[in-house]
């Protein structure tokens, strides 16, 4: 069996996250989405692990063959953990293949692990997580770029935010 891993930190998922998610699993017997869950970073977060977990559940529930799972550590570890050959990544740009292959070339000298890039499809090219929190947070449309569950829970935490600040 063809398994794969498609690692991110999901907050929240995107349209391009899931594009990509939807092209691996063409590609693969099975992908496990998995979730970086990195403690130091939990206060710069804007859902938690579990939150983010659930809202990918969701938005891979039409897979067959597709799963989320979180893992703490290296990647390359959670790889050998569950049985996993292959890395998928998504590649928007020059700068994300510059970075992405340092890190393909590593996680390669720490375990019998291939790394895979997908080209985002153009639809996507320029979408981020990070880039729709910012423009959420400043009243922007991000409809078109996150499902509609996630639109609706983005939404509550900015307000829930906003009403902290107040």
């Amino acid at each position: 069996m063809r398994r794969a891993v498609c690692p991110g930190s999901f907050d929240p998922v995107t349209n391009g996250h899931l594009d990509i998610v939807a092209r691996a699993s063409q590609l693969f017997d099975e992908v496990v989405v998995a979730i970086g869950v990195n403690k130091t970073k939990a206060s710069s977060r804007l859902f938690s692990a579990e939150e983010r977990m659930d809202m990918l559940k969701e938005a891979v529930s039409g897979f067959g063959n597709v799963t989320v799972a979180g893992f703490e550590g290296l990647l390359t570890t959670f790889c050998e953990q569950n049985d996993i050959h292959a890395i998928v990544k998504g590649l928007r740009a020059v700068s994300d293949f510059d970075y992405e292959l340092q890190m393909a070339q590593m996680n390669s000298s720490l375990a019998e692990v291939e790394t895979v890039f997908i080209p985002t499809s153009p639809e996507y090219s320029f979408l981020a997580s990070s880039l729709v929190k910012e423009v959420a947070m400043f009243g922007g449309d991000v409809s078109a770029l996150v499902p509609p569950f996630v639109l609706e829970r983005l939404g509550a935490r900015l307000a829930e935010r906003r009403a902290a600040d107040s």
